[in-house]
């Protein structure tokens, strides 16, 4: 039932995290303009994201350019979006294979261990996200803060950290979060698996036999540890105790007046 519970919500924060990482990737907001020092005017303001620049101002106008040429581009810029587009890629795999193991799901349901193993592959592949989206959003937040405290460059160039970087840390830590749920219900309920008793101990029937004749033989098998009481000694450990009855179910064969002889038959606590 934990492991359940820890599968639901590593699922649900894998899916928020990668509903984040999309919105951070898509929207412009990494960087925006610094209004420090001669640069105080508020009317226009310059963003720029991923993949385009745009410029708003004050009147509510708002226009962005794509980016003409890829190759053109800065070499963290085109490394900054290989990282978070796989990062989305692996969060969409990582969210279909989840599903498919999941306990609440019925895919695989009588697959036994296979089951687990999904939805522990789908944990492994949102830690995997969250760490990609992580590297993009912390190499541009210490670009940003290293241009913005460097004298040589001036105010007017200067940027500051935009909405989406706060977004892309907050998605990419909550990936990473909701990976680690998934892989944890994984071991959790395989070390609950290991640690549940699987030997035999109280006697169960071991066989039944039914003769054409009606005649109905049962042998129940009993195993008791070694115990000494009143100085009588108990079977050891392994050693089998076996009761055989047998019962007429017709009575048509037997005798009036005769006397019904006893059968010898043993407790379940295994004593005589």
């Amino acid at each position: 039932m934990a492991s359940l519970a820890l599968e639901l919500m590593g699922f649900f924060l894998g899916l928020l995290g990668m509903l984040g990482t999309l919105v951070a990737t898509v929207l412009p907001y990494w960087r925006t303009t610094a209004h420090i020092g001669s640069n105080i005017v508020t009317v226009v303001a310059n963003l720029r994201g991923l993949w385009m620049e745009c410029v708003y101002q004050s009147t509510g106008a708002f226009q962005c350019e794509t980016y003409n040429s890829m190759l053109a581009l800065p070499a963290d810029l085109q490394a900054s979006r290989a990282l978070m587009v796989i990062s989305v890629v692996l969060s969409i795999l990582a969210i279909a294979i989840a599903s498919i193991g999941m306990q609440c799901t019925l895919c695989l349901e009588n697959a036994g261990t296979v089951k687990s193993r999904v939805a522990g592959a789908g944990g492994v592949l949102f830690l995997t996200a969250g760490f990609l989206a992580l590297v993009p959003v912390a190499w541009t937040t210490h670009e940003v803060v290293q241009t913005f405290y460097s004298p040589n460059i001036p105010a007017g160039m200067k940027y500051e950290l935009g909405e989406c970087l706060y977004l892309g840390l907050a998605s990419a830590l909550i990936s990473m979060l909701g990976g680690g749920l998934l892989s944890a219900s994984f071991f959790e309920e395989h070390e609950g698996g290991r640690g549940r008793w699987q030997g035999g101990g109280y006697p169960y029937p071991v066989g039944v036999n039914m003769s054409g004749t009606g005649a109905r033989t049962t042998s129940q098998t009993y195993r008791n540890p070694t115990l000494q009481v009143g100085g009588i000694n108990t079977p050891s450990r392994g050693q089998t105790l076996v009761r055989n009855t047998s019962s007429s179910e017709s009575g048509a064969h037997e005798t009036p007046g005769a006397k019904k002889p006893t059968a010898a038959g043993y407790d379940i606590t295994g004593y005589v």
